[in-house]
C-alpha cells in the first residue's frame, strides 16, 4: 500500500515538475532572489528531466505495489 501512494505521489509530483517547471521556481527557488528573477533554461530544462524520472519512478512503485508476493 505504500508504494501505491507514493508511486502516486511521484507521479503527481513529475507531471507537475515536467508541465510548469516556472511553478517549482517560485515555490523552490524565487526567495533566493531579489526584484523577480526568471529562471534559467538550465533550470527549466532540469527540472523538466527531473520531472520526467519522478514520473518513471513513481510508475516503478505503482508497478512493484501491485506485483503479487
Amino acid at each position: 500500500m505504500f508504494y501505491a501512494i507514493a508511486g502516486l505521489a511521484l507521479i503527481a509530483l513529475g507531471i507537475t515538475m515536467l508541465v510548469n517547471p516556472r511553478l517549482v521556481f517560485q515555490l523552490a527557488e524565487s526567495w533566493k532572489h531579489d526584484g523577480g528573477a526568471e529562471p534559467s533554461e538550465m533550470f527549466l530544462y532540469s527540472t523538466r528531466f527531473g520531472g520526467v524520472m519522478c514520473t518513471l519512478a513513481g510508475i516503478c512503485g505503482l508497478v512493484v505495489a501491485f506485483i503479487p508476493q
